[in-house]
């Protein structure tokens, strides 16, 4: 699965942006520097039912923002994303390709 594909399932499931969330998380103080995946992981399985490896996509782009390594774009392989800037503002408003 691609980080976008990630990105777009998490909003499917809660309903909410990955850039709502990311500022959910930064309310919650969880884009500090310091906090351990661990702690954010926590808050979206407690609030939001969301497994490990959707956890970890977003808690990348809480720590580090929505660019992403340019290894897997164009890839072909389980992980190609088209881009290494990750669209955050919602599946609706996703420019096509």
């Amino acid at each position: 699965m691609s980080f976008q594909a990630y990105l777009d399932t998490i909003e499917k499931k809660t309903g909410l942006t990955p850039r709502q969330l990311v500022g959910i998380a930064h309310e919650k103080g969880l884009d500090q520097e310091g906090v351990k995946a661990g702690e954010i992981l926590a808050w979206l399985k407690d609030d939001y039912e969301l497994g490990r490896g959707h956890g970890m996509a977003l808690v990348h782009v809480i720590q580090k923002g929505p660019g992403i390594s340019s290894k897997h774009v164009g890839s072909g392989g389980t992980h190609n994303d088209e881009s290494d800037v990750l669209w955050l503002d919602g599946i609706a408003t996703k420019p096509s390709k």
